[in-house]
């Protein structure tokens, strides 16, 4: 996967592309992520990428023009076959989702362009973009740490970008609902101890204890998931049982 980002702080991507999964993922020839300042595709000798917005109103907007001459030049050949998005971080986008990262991954390229100030042009958004994503129902300085959030998620669903010892399947979300609580030494720490069955060495029985936790962490902090969530009959079984502990206060 290639991964391009226009934007006028580069330097914020810096860390976040040069540590940690991504980084892995980079190192092994999975992604090849890079930032790119939105000045270098500017015309005036001031780099001017915001002005101010027709109309009046407060606040600078950003040009058209960097970023659509940006994307004309690192975008797919239109003779080549290319998996390709073009994605307009705006809280008025589509709320991103494991669902969407699963989505993006599976594109050989993604462009991500970072807005700032009170937006981009509307022009960037109704002709240039092929989709816009937000994060979640709040308003940031710009789009660099969504952009950064979405990276992320996506770059981590790549195969092999893991490694063999962790697998995204187990995560949060991947099923439709939140994972199950994990422990690690010490079994016991200040008197807390963890779950006898995770020590019985019962595959079975440990399997459908995450399930369970799972389902009753599911139904306890995030009960909309399970309106959604494709639920076996051993899954209804199990909540039934939470249920019936709760009623007990277990």
């Amino acid at each position: 996967m290639k991964i391009d980002i226009l934007t006028t702080f580069p330097d914020m991507f810096e860390a976040v592309l040069s540590a940690s999964i991504i980084k892995r993922a980079s190192d092994a020839g999975l992604v090849s992520a890079s930032a790119h300042d939105l000045r270098g595709w500017t015309e005036d000798r001031h780099q001017t990428t915001d002005d101010y917005p027709y109309g009046g109103g407060v606040g600078m907007v950003m040009k058209p023009e960097p970023f659509f001459a940006a994307v004309d030049e690192i975008r797919c050949d239109a003779a080549a076959e290319c998996n390709e998005e073009i994605i307009l971080l705006s809280p008025q986008g589509e709320p991103f989702t494991q669902t969407m990262a699963r989505e993006l991954a599976r594109k050989d390229h993604l462009i991500f362009l970072c807005g700032h100030y009170e937006g981009v042009d509307e022009r960037v958004r109704v002709n240039l973009a092929t989709r816009q994503v937000s994060i979640g129902d709040y308003v940031l300085t710009g789009g660099e740490l969504p952009a950064m959030v979405v990276i992320d998620a996506v770059v981590r669903l790549l195969p092999g970008a893991l490694g063999d010892e962790t697998s995204p399947e187990s995560e949060s979300f991947e099923d439709g609902l939140l994972e199950y609580p994990q422990y690690t030494r010490p079994s016991d720490f200040r008197g807390m101890k963890i779950p006898d069955v995770l020590l019985s060495g019962h595959h079975e029985e440990i399997r459908r204890w995450r399930r369970k936790e799972s389902l009753r962490r599911t139904q306890r902090l995030r009960p909309d998931l399970l309106n959604e969530a494709d639920l076996s009959e051993e899954d209804r079984e199990l909540l039934l049982k939470i249920e019936e502990e709760d009623a007990l206060g277990q």
